[in-house]
């Protein structure tokens, strides 16, 4: 036979057969993931209903609108445009000029996002005067004068406008056509509309935006209302100029019509949106405005801005321009709120640098989820076997689990807002993520199951190894099960509930799934709220390796973690954390925090002391009485042989069979001819005692005193007692047969009792 013989010090367990593990557990997690997913309680079915409104509302409106521009009888009417506005722009600088294009430019699109501050004003009739520094004060006075305060408070809300201090733009433009209707646009006009939220220290509030792109002045006007409150887009030319009125006017049909054929192929394909989260917004405030913004011109000629847009729409890869920055000032008017919002000190990023941008991110962070799988894939080989696994916490595997979980989330919701191309890079990093979380999470339950008689083991005391060595050797093993008599009950009497209640009561690896589980399903819920967000990763990553400081520390036993893992999972983790909480231009648009750089030094002493642990010892960095005591001590002093026997003989190891001598420290399996060779190593078991009772005629040792001498000063040299390892079972082995035995089971092998670590 040619078997070659597994390595176990080098960690190459030999094979063996394994039991077959229940997948209930499994079976019931992913029914419940599934029921969860899959389950709407009736949303889609409403949201059906909710579009078809949608659709007879839109389709009413269109033919309101043409009959009213064809001069027919009609419901519709148009709103006016106040005289007053216009000088009122020009105190805000916000009425666009047309430029020199061989100097001078403006955005030809501003599809993309843009971000930036907030002032509030307050111009309810009662406190405009007391507002000195408000820019065109008595034309505000002129705007307001038929402003009506009985319905003003009921209008405002829960929300808090005097501490909004940010805004959010999305903004999706859409180029009208160059002919409407047989008539020739002589403007550059663009419909727009998107989310705008406005944010506090607190919460955020998010509108809809309908509104329409002045291309050749770089002036943008729309309507802004709360989520839930339809924007009537036929009242979108009272905002414009009265220059650019007529052609405003012509832009409107042709949206509605398209809208109305869109709204209609989603309701046949059966894709609704069954998103209920407008009712929340709804319920902050009614409040709506309208919203006068300009940009900024950039020195840039048009033409090279025209090239630098085609090239940004369809890349061909032809050198152009950097892309200048984007920038708007504009106020945000509510006339029937009394409020008034500047705008400026804004950004902007195009869609297609924004896309470009989380494509980037999306390959780095897979790359850092890669070596993480890696890393842990390495780990795992190293510490498979029960002796590995014993030095390991579990809630170092199951922290980082929850972690990647929660990152698996993220980064699939992410994707699915973020739509087109980005979506299909943002997979990449979630699926990595996936299968790490579901290997950290099947490791800790591995190392759980083999963690669970810690409880009953002489290790749990280590430095209390007396207790197990007193067990008389003749009692029944704590480990065996005893045969109890059990009523079963039939399987058709029991109930499903019943079943699986029985089930989660008996199967450990169930209930560590369920509460799994659960604990998921609430970090998920959690991070919902910006709070509680950052106090979950605030915890989670400053949890990462320290229950395994506490286990190695309280347990007297270094963790086995290889320097590699520590460094590269720490590096990795804190990569992904420091990019989304402290770089200041991340993807999601997180606000940086002042601290994160301490929770990253936190996380690498962390890192460096189990690191230390390994070469000062598991309690180095404690007081000497608050240090754990030592581990069990395998070679205690024992009786020596008989000095007259003929083979110096501890006993024979219950392991290989073989006898163990005290004359060969280096293999238990050499010649036992040498015995002639150590007869010097010996000491003579003669004690000094006071009495003469202890001594025999010829002046050796004899009875309690000549045991308890050979029990103090043991056998042989320090070098001799290596040999053998008493268990403290009082189970005698070589010290190699043992030290191979553990690292494939931590138990006895003669009577199944669980070992302290070696």
């Amino acid at each position: 036979m040619d078997n070659a013989t597994p390595d176990v010090e080098a960690g190459q367990a030999p094979e063996r057969q394994q039991r077959p593990r229940s997948s209930f557990s499994s079976l019931l997690f992913l029914c419940l993931m599934l029921f969860l997913l899959t389950s709407h309680n009736s949303d889609e079915f409403l949201a059906r209903h909710h579009y078809q409104d949608a659709l007879q509302i839109l389709s009413y409106q269109l033919s309101n609108y043409t009959a009213w521009v064809n001069g027919t009888s009609t419901n519709f009417t148009m709103p006016d445009r106040k005289p007053i506005m216009s000088p009122l722009l020009e105190e805000f600088h916000l009425q666009g000029k047309t430029l020199d294009p061989a100097q001078e430019s403006y955005f030809p699109n501003i599809t993309g996002f843009i971000r930036g501050k907030l002032q509030y004003r307050n111009i309810s009739l009662s406190a405009l005067p007391s507002q000195k520094d408000l820019p065109g004060q008595s034309m505000l006075e002129t705007y307001m004068t038929d402003f009506n305060a009985t319905d003003m408070s009921e209008r405002l809300g829960k929300w808090d406008w005097t501490t909004s201090e940010k805004i959010a733009f999305s903004v999706i433009e859409k180029p009208a056509a160059t002919v409407q209707n047989n008539v020739t646009l002589s403007k550059k006009i663009a419909l727009i509309h998107g989310r705008i939220e406005v944010t506090n220290k607190k919460d955020d509030l998010r509108f809809e935006f309908e509104g329409v792109h002045l291309q050749s002045t770089g002036s943008i006007f729309g309507f802004v209302s709360p989520n839930g409150q339809p924007i009537d887009i036929r009242t979108l030319p009272a905002l414009a100029p009265p220059e650019v009125r007529n052609e405003t006017l012509l832009i409107i049909e042709p949206e509605l019509k398209a809208r109305i054929q869109k709204l209609g192929r989603l309701i046949d394909a059966g894709v609704v949106d069954s998103d209920t989260s407008n009712n929340d917004e709804t319920q902050k405030t009614a409040c709506r405005f309208a919203l006068y913004a300009q940009l900024k011109p950039v020195l840039v000629p048009a033409v090279l801005m025209q090239e630098l847009e085609e090239e940004t729409i369809n890349p061909t890869g032809s050198a152009t321009i950097k892309m200048p920055e984007l920038s708007i000032d504009g106020i945000l008017v509510s006339k029937e709120c009394g409020i008034l919002y500047e705008i400026h000190n804004t950004e902007g990023l195009r869609s297609q640098s924004f896309f470009r941008k989380v494509t980037t991110y999306a390959g780095t962070a897979m790359l850092a989820y890669l070596a993480m799988l890696i890393l842990f894939a390495r780990q795992t080989r190293r510490s498979r076997s029960p002796s590995g696994i014993s030095r390991v916490s579990r809630w170092t595997f199951l922290t980082q689990a929850s972690i990647d979980s929660v990152t698996f989330a993220g980064h699939i919701t992410f994707a699915i807002l973020a739509e087109g191309r980005p979506s299909l890079s943002l997979t990449a990093p979630a699926f990595v993520a996936c299968i790490l979380f579901i290997y950290e999470a099947q490791f800790a339950v591995l190392i759980y199951q083999i963690q669970l008689p810690e409880t009953s083991s002489p290790a749990e005391n280590p430095g209390r190894p007396s207790q197990a060595a007193n067990i008389p050797t003749t009692q029944a093993p704590a480990s065996l099960p005893l045969p109890v008599t059990q009523t079963t009950t039939p399987t058709a009497s029991r109930s499903f509930i019943a079943f699986l209640i029985q089930h989660i009561r008996s199967d450990a690896q169930a209930r560590l799934w369920i509460m799994l589980f659960i604990s998921l399903t609430v970090v998920v819920r959690v991070i919902m709220s910006p709070l509680l967000s950052v106090i979950f990763v605030t915890i989670g990553y400053s949890s990462i390796w320290l229950p395994q400081i506490i286990r190695s520390a309280r347990r007297a036993r270094t963790s086995g973690l290889a320097k590699e893992y520590i460094f590269g999972t720490t590096v990795c983790r804190l990569y992904l954390l420091l990019y989304f909480m402290y770089c200041p231009r991340n993807v999601l648009d997180v606000e940086p925090r002042r601290w994160m750089p301490l929770l990253a030094i936190f996380v690498f002493l962390q890192g460096l002391v189990i690191i230390l642990q390994e070469w000062l010892g598991p309690s180095f960095f404690l007081p000497n009485r608050y240090a754990a005591a030592q581990g069990y001590n395998y070679h205690p002093p024992i009786p020596m042989p008989d000095p007259e026997s003929p083979e110096k003989s501890l006993g024979d190891c219950a392991i290989c069979m073989d006898a163990i001598l005290i004359d060969t420290p280096t293999s238990p399996r050499q010649s036992r001819s040498s015995d002639e060779k150590v007869s010097h190593q010996y000491h003579t078991t003669t004690i000094t005692s006071g009495t003469a009772q202890g001594r025999g005629s010829n002046g050796s040792s004899t009875g309690a005193g000549a045991l308890f001498s050979a029990m103090q000063r043991g056998v042989g040299s320090v070098s001799s007692r290596k040999v053998y390892s008493l268990a403290p079972c009082h189970h005698l082995f070589h010290t190699e047969c043992l030290e191979r035995w553990l690292a494939i089971k931590n138990i006895c092998p003669q009577c199944r009792r669980p070992l302290p670590p070696m």
